[in-house]
């Protein structure tokens, strides 16, 4: 994996090496792919929604990671015995960001709607991502991404309002967000193959089980309970991460992140769908104008149009 300063979410190995460029079958499935991913991750999300009034968000966010780090511990063995202090650093760093990210973003989505949250936590690596080009353009970007910050603002004082604490927890997670580009990365330059991630997600657990382990412990005297949360940790985590892996194998890294700039309007769609989370006129033209930024971000801060690497917000996927 190699460094990046896109501003999108998970992190996800680039292409091995000397892969031929993708034809127009591959390029089809790719983006299959990465649309199959942002479906995953948001329908993941508004399952975790449901879970809620049962476990509290803290409590889903701790399954989720927990759950999400056991399965690939099982299936990587990361060979930690052999790494550096330098590498566990990294490693550790990265899952304090990711619990923390996670954690924020799920308390979030406990008080405002799916795709206004997204929406919002969008501004931390946007502005990363201006802030690392120090060109003018990228802060027109973040122009824009405020922009419709305010129609947000200006839907709820109009409209159905936005719950104040909620909106300061996207931003919190937003920040997060961010930190969870530089550590992604740093990451994917020191350790090899997904083991990272693996025992970066086990630190995440543990950053937030102070506050969810009371929560998630109640799943385990409820199946039902217990099977949704695995299904989050597997739609939220585990299978978007393998469904971009295979697309970064098919399609150019700059389509990759454009089609991951959509994920707001997954995010409203699916609250919309599941939860039942209306968006009026104002909302849905914000959550287009962030999309909009996001791809003005990965188009114009390319330094090559052909060249493949590495995304990091995630969470990752927020996610991881």
């Amino acid at each position: 994996m190699t460094p990046s300063t896109n501003p999108l979410p998970r992190i996800v190995p680039a292409a091995p090496p000397g892969t031929p460029p993708a034809g127009q079958q591959n390029l089809l499935a790719g983006v299959g792919l990465v649309i199959g991913a942002c479906i995953s991750l948001q329908f993941g999300a508004a399952v975790a929604v449901q879970l809620f009034p049962h476990l509290g968000s803290w409590g889903v966010t701790t399954l989720r990671l927990g759950l999400a780090a056991v399965i690939l511990l099982v299936v990587v063995r990361p060979k930690v015995r052999a790494w550096t202090r330098r590498q566990w650093t990294a490693v550790v760093l990265f899952g304090a960001a990711m619990g923390c990210m996670n954690g924020s973003f799920y308390a979030a989505i406990e008080r405002i709607p799916l795709g206004a949250a997204v929406s919002i936590e969008f501004l931390g690596p946007l502005v990363l991502a201006a802030v690392l080009a120090r060109r003018l353009l990228d802060g027109l970007w973040v122009a824009v991404a405020l922009a419709g910050m305010v129609l947000l603002g200006l839907d709820s004082a109009w409209g159905e309002p936005l719950d104040p604490v909620g909106v300061v927890l996207a931003l919190v997670a937003g920040a997060f967000w961010a930190g969870y580009v530089l550590t992604s990365a740093r990451v994917g330059r020191l350790v090899p193959g997904a083991g990272g991630l693996a025992v970066a997600l086990v630190v995440a657990t543990a950053v937030v089980a102070p506050l969810g382990a009371p929560g998630a412990v109640r799943a385990f005297g409820d199946p039902m309970l217990l099977g949704m949360a695995l299904v989050t940790a597997l739609l939220a985590s585990l299978v978007p991460y393998t469904l971009e892996l295979s697309a970064l194998r098919r399609v150019p890294a700059p389509v990759f992140s454009i089609l991951l700039s959509l994920e707001p309007a997954f995010a409203a769609l699916f609250g919309w769908i599941l939860l039942g989370q209306e968006s009026g006129l104002l909302r849905n033209l914000a959550i287009v104008l962030v999309i909009i930024a996001s791809a003005g971000v990965t188009l114009t801060g390319r330094r090559a149009a052909g060249q493949r690497s590495s995304v990091a917000p995630s969470a990752v996927n927020r996610k991881a």
